[in-house]
């Protein structure tokens, strides 16, 4: 579904990003690790159009998205879950998800789909009227992603959705994330921090360190303990 090859993102001098390639298949789940730095943010930074690489190439479907706004490309099927959420803690909960229809044009769906979001979401259908700054963390991540499907989107891209969580929420953040992949067939490409959660819940793994791809592979065939290696560069 989405081939990245080759990409280099630049901040002045700096090169956040060194060559990276990636492949994320339509349906799976995976994830990208890193420590602070790494360049996981500006990875999917670019992807969604926000950032402009200086070299590479970013292909959904076959088809060239490298350089194209975020509006077209969110046009095209992908949604940005941005690290810190970015919910309107001043509008309602319903209001949030009404947001994410605002570029749809197939307006005869959206009801369809705010249904659907409510029965996938049940705590979001409890707190319609809450205003989103009143939500606790874990429902505000809900309501990030609720308002990402929203869209119409069928690949989210997650810029550590456990972040600033406590375990037990995160759990079921996670939980949500699976759900959407088997029952749903949403694709997710999402930046983690913690090597065990990634090798734990997604399909394959990327180490991306000092802005280039340290390993890679299947999480059922990665050794922790190697992944750990390439993500703290020890030899």
């Amino acid at each position: 579904m989405l081939a990245v090859d080759g990409l280099e993102v630049s901040y002045g001098p700096v090169r956040a990003l060194r060559g990276v390639s990636l492949t994320v298949a339509e349906g799976e789940m995976v994830s990208v690790v890193g420590p602070n730095g790494a360049g996981k943010s500006t990875l999917l930074l670019a992807i969604a159009g926000a950032l402009a690489p200086s070299d590479g190439e970013i292909r959904l479907k076959e088809q060239s998205i490298l350089g194209r706004p975020t509006e077209a490309v969110a046009r095209l099927g992908i949604s940005l879950v941005p690290e810190g959420r970015n919910i309107f803690t001043q509008l309602t909960v319903e209001e949030n998800l009404r947001l994410g229809t605002q570029m749809r044009r197939d307006k005869d769906r959206v009801e369809q789909d705010y249904a659907e979001m409510l029965a996938v979401f049940p705590i979001l259908a409890e707190r319609l009227s809450n205003p989103g700054g009143k939500l606790s963390g874990g429902e505000q991540q809900q309501l990030a992603i609720a308002r990402a499907l929203m869209t119409g989107a069928r690949f989210i891209l997650l810029d550590e959705p456990a972040l600033g969580l406590a375990p037990i929420v995160v759990e079921t953040v996670y939980e949500v994330l699976r759900r959407l992949r088997e029952e749903r067939a949403i694709t997710l490409l999402i930046v983690e921090q913690s090597t065990h959660r990634a090798l734990e819940n997604a399909d394959r793994v990327y180490v991306l360190r000092q802005g280039r791809i340290e390993l890679e592979g299947p999480s059922g065939e990665l050794d922790e303990k190697a992944v750990e290696r390439a993500y703290f560069g020890y030899d």
